[in-house]
């Protein structure tokens, strides 16, 4: 990993059109800005304006309910549902010593399962808010961003060095997770410990955040210190996480990532995550170099990350 002072800009549009050799760029792109800094901001990715700014909406439209209609659909075992502050915590973090709750609440959709089946963690059905609009902005949203989380992974196997074909049938019936952030602002003079979100890295493969205009992300670099990541109008902010730096044998890099809200202004995000399906072993591929990491299963990981950082899924240990 390099030092960096800014976030790459990479044009997804061969993703959908283009030569051989627009398409072979952009590999080569994703390449050079994921294997040196890990984050980047994505533009002409296709996602029309009007389905982003109807989450957006339903977000705030949801935040603003009473307590009591939030606390109906509380986050369940199934982690969909509403997330209170000061309910999550970084406690896994390798990058901070974190012992206070991350300071934002959000609504958790996954993928809709018409029920939950047995022996496959996290599948089910999702809770809904009792709000006009609401559930259809939210599916017509992961619907769109599911297609654009596969297309992004297909590219970043070939960055990797990999065969799609040895990985992609894991994103057959996708984990995907989509966000509604809402960060209170937070004192210029509180503790330094004390973060809208800590620092972190994600743990699956793709995260595709979508953000306001507040400000607060901001991501690591080799050197310590921590660069700006401001919203770009029309772009996503795209990052690898955990399980792709593993897939990628490390060529991919998952690097760290923290928000703090000192502006004084409410802010609102939308992370959607894109991820294999939970039965999905996870190690280095061919085609990457000689495996630096052994073998885990995603499932397995999972649990053992939520019941870590989550209250709701601490009571099932």
């Amino acid at each position: 990993m390099t030092e960096f002072t800014e976030i790459p800009i990479l044009d997804v549009s061969p993703l959908f059109d283009g030569t051989d050799a627009d398409k072979a760029k952009l590999v080569a792109d994703f390449q050079h800005a994921y294997g040196t800094t890990g984050f980047g901001y994505i533009i002409n990715h296709g996602i029309d304006p009007d389905i982003q700014n109807a989450v957006f909406a339903a977000s705030s439209q949801f935040h603003a309910l009473p307590m009591a209609a939030k606390m109906a659909v509380k986050l369940n075992h199934l982690h969909r549902g509403y997330i209170p502050i000061n309910t999550s915590t970084d406690v896994n973090s390798k990058l901070a010593d974190v012992k206070k709750p991350n300071q934002s609440a959000s609504f958790m959709m996954m993928r809709e399962d018409i029920a939950e089946i047995p022996d496959q963690f996290l599948s089910g059905p999702n809770q809904w808010p009792d709000l006009d609009g609401f559930r259809p902005a939210l599916e017509a949203y992961a619907k769109a961003m599911s297609d654009l989380g596969r297309r992004l992974m297909h590219i970043a196997l070939l960055a990797a060095g990999a065969n799609p074909q040895d990985f992609m049938a894991a994103f057959d019936t996708p984990t995907t997770w989509l966000r509604l952030l809402h960060y209170p602002p937070t004192s210029p003079q509180s503790p330094d410990d004390l973060y809208g979100s800590a620092p972190h890295t994600d743990f699956g493969c793709l995260t595709l955040l979508a953000q306001d205009d507040v400000g607060g992300l901001q991501v690591k670099t080799p050197a310590g210190n921590w660069v700006d990541a401001p919203r770009i109008e029309g772009s996503f902010v795209v990052n690898v996480g955990d399980m792709l730096h593993r897939l990628s044998n490390g060529r991919l890099l998952s690097t760290p990532h923290r928000v703090i809200n000192q502006s004084g202004r409410e802010r609102y995000s939308c992370p959607f995550f894109y991820d294999p399906h939970v039965t999905a072993d996870i190690k280095p591929l061919a085609g990457t170099g000689t495996p630096k990491f052994n073998p885990i299963n995603f499932g397995d990981f999972l649990r053992g990350e939520l019941q870590a950082g989550y209250d709701q899924h601490k009571a099932a240990l």
